[in-house]
């Protein structure tokens, strides 16, 4: 079974190369639409990790609770929606744009909140 691990990553992978390729000419001549994905999807993401670590920490959970409460509560799951995205629109729709741009600003947000969450240990009961 731990032949396909990493045949998911690559399959993303290759799939957002194959988006980003077939939308060049939209990406390059309207930056402004990446910046109006990107840029409320951050906002949105960062905002529910911290509603849900406050409500962790109001509630008296623990870190160990919180934390995953907080990751999952903010993931977006972008990778399915590129999935759906690409079967039902097809690699040049707008919206396969906006899931692609969605999960490239998904997944360093996602980094740097878990770097947050293992930072905020000693904010919760052991």
């Amino acid at each position: 079974m731990h032949k396909f691990d990493d045949a998911t990553t690559v399959g993303l992978l290759l799939t957002l190369v194959l988006i980003f390729a077939s939308q060049t000419e939209v990406i390059l001549s309207n930056p402004l639409h990446i910046v109006l994905i990107a840029v409320p999807l951050t906002i949105q993401t960062v905002f529910i990790f911290f509603i849900a670590c406050i409500a962790s920490k109001i509630l008296g959970m623990s870190h160990d609770i919180a934390a995953p409460a907080g990751m999952i509560g903010a993931s977006n799951f972008f990778e399915l929606a590129v999935a759906v995205a690409i079967t039902l629109f097809g690699t040049t729709s707008p919206v396969a744009l906006a899931t692609t741009v969605g999960v490239l600003t998904e997944v360093p947000v996602m980094l740097a909140l878990v770097k947050v969450a293992n930072n905020t240990k000693g904010w919760f009961k052991s």
